[in-house]
């Protein structure tokens, strides 16, 4: 039970990780990895946007630079530490 939970933090970790990579790809929702994409936005939106709303963007310039994800990632691993602790 333990291992299958420490899973579950260490795929949403690695799936975070690539939906930031793949935010700078713009690809069609048809091609394969456009598909990749719509699956990890409906997996990752329900939980960065109320992180978002705490979190504003720092602006740099004409642009924005989004730290919600840094804070996810570390707060998945924060959670996975006291969780294998706990178990």
């Amino acid at each position: 039970m333990r291992e299958v939970v420490l899973l579950v933090f260490d795929v949403y970790f690695y799936a975070v990780f690539i939906w930031v990579i793949l935010s700078w790809i713009r690809v069609s929702s048809v091609h394969p990895l456009g598909r990749v994409q719509v699956f990890l936005d409906r997996i990752i939106y329900p939980v960065i946007l109320p992180l978002r709303r705490v979190i504003p963007p720092i602006r740099l310039g004409a642009g924005a630079l989004d730290l919600s994800p840094i804070v996810l990632l570390i707060g998945i691993r924060l959670l996975r530490g006291v969780v294998a602790r706990l178990l």
